[in-house]
């Protein structure tokens, strides 16, 4: 499975706009077959607050569907996935309120987003419940990894909990490769 970018069509008048942002045939044509069971929203408060890189492995292993419901992010998805050639690489894609544009993660790859603007909220459906036993992640700052982030300041804003998380190197993947090299597709 591919890391998808959708931008859902807005429909505008005089009083604003209207647009669906999650319909299951339009998704199920895009490729996308997530069930999706449980919705989570996050504000940040500082531009420059780094999420990530976070995923849930098996059995609870998690896709995402996120989007930026106020300000901007810089979305991004890591291939975890053992023994695909990608394995380590990594997509973003900057995602706006103003335009609406929203990144399908799959289960298999680490996900990470940055703010860049102040009182940024974010969205995103998973298509399995949190489990904390199954909750991991990969240091944002990974030399391996090398993510260019946009960063507005000299450091990110981090939790406790995203400032310790392990290299990548030391990560043994719970996650089959599906024979798709990691690409970021626009549906």
């Amino acid at each position: 499975m591919a890391v998808v970018r959708i931008t859902p069509k807005r429909f505008e008048d005089p009083r604003g706009w209207f647009s669906e942002t999650y319909r299951r045939d339009r998704f199920a044509a895009a490729g996308i077959d997530a069930e999706f069971v449980q919705d989570n929203q996050s504000l940040s408060r500082p531009a420059g607050t780094l999420r990530g890189i976070h995923f849930q492995t098996p059995p609870h292993a998690q896709a995402k569907l996120v989007r930026c419901l106020r300000g901007r992010i810089w979305d991004v998805a890591v291939d975890l996935r053992g023994g695909s050639p990608t394995f380590g690489r990594w997509v973003a894609a900057e995602l706006t309120a103003a335009r609406g544009e929203q990144l399908f993660i799959p289960s298999g790859f680490g996900h990470a987003f940055l703010t860049l603007e102040p009182d940024t909220e974010v969205a995103y459906k998973v298509d399995a419940f949190y489990a904390p036993e199954c909750d991991a992640g990969i240091a944002w700052n990974d030399p391996d990894l090398a993510i260019s982030w946009p960063l507005p300041g000299a450091a990110p804003e981090l939790s406790d909990k995203d400032s310790r998380l392990p290299a990548l190197k030391d990560f043994v993947s719970p996650f089959g490769y599906d024979g798709r090299p990691l690409e970021l597709v626009d549906a």
